[in-house]
């Protein structure tokens, strides 16, 4: 399933990320790397942006970034 999927305080793990070189670099300077646990803390208004919380550290993502990470609940 796409992390975008995932609902509100779900946990899951980051199975495959797919996207361009510069975005995947920034996801891992995140923390966020196959095998990461990562779960959804809040999504916005308008549902175009989610906080997610990787190893104790909330990060804000839009939803399209969110449709390259591939997650397995837990």
């Amino acid at each position: 399933m796409k992390l975008s999927q995932l609902k509100k305080n779900k946990k899951a793990v980051i199975t495959n990320i797919s996207c361009e070189k510069e975005l995947k670099q920034r996801f891992n300077s995140f923390g966020m790397i196959k095998g990461t646990p990562i779960m959804i803390e809040e999504t916005s208004l308008d549902c175009n942006t989610i906080a997610i919380l990787v190893e104790n550290t909330s990060i804000a993502i839009r939803v399209e970034e969110a449709n390259n990470i591939e997650v397995k609940e837990i």
